[in-house]
């Protein structure tokens, strides 16, 4: 019931933060590129071209989470494979995302950054290991789990 609805928001939020990730990275390349300084040595046009490509990198990954986010949502199934260690990857990075923004950036970052990490950990958990098409269709309630419901076998009779 609840499934749905939060794969929907992952898949958003995961799209909008691949692209906020990507446009920030970009921009801080930019200004890096226009300062023309360098930082220990290291050349500024090196600088700005890997903050530029991580920040396409990062944002694909985020986008290509998203993706799998949407799918899952679209097919109300459980990710599988690939799809699943993204999902599991993308809470990971969420949940380290957010113990360093509570130190460099502060608690409203951190509380994004949390909630985002739950609801893909809500995603990942609400769907148990068989999906609704794998359980037989003649599945009593507390059946044995081979589709017959338990009953008593027959009394004997005694002639």
């Amino acid at each position: 019931m609840v499934r749905r609805p939060v794969a929907w928001v992952v898949a958003v939020v995961l799209f909008v933060e691949a692209l906020g990730i990507g446009a920030l990275n970009w921009f801080l390349g930019v200004v890096v590129d226009r300062q023309d300084m360098s930082l220990a040595g290291l050349d500024p046009d090196v600088m700005s071209m890997s903050s530029k490509v991580g920040g396409v990198v990062f944002g694909a990954y985020f986008a290509l989470c998203g993706l799998v986010a949407l799918l899952v949502a679209l097919r109300d199934r459980a990710p599988a494979g690939l799809g699943r260690v993204l999902l599991i990857s993308a809470a990971v990075v969420h949940a380290l995302l957010g113990a360093f923004t509570w130190g460099l950036v502060g608690w409203t970052a951190f509380l994004f950054m949390v909630v985002v990490f739950a609801l893909i950990v809500l995603v990942l958990m609400t769907y148990d290991g068989r999906s609704a098409s794998e359980r037989p269709a003649d599945a009593a309630p507390g059946g044995d789990g081979d589709g017959s419901p338990v009953t008593p076998p027959p009394a004997p009779t005694t002639p």
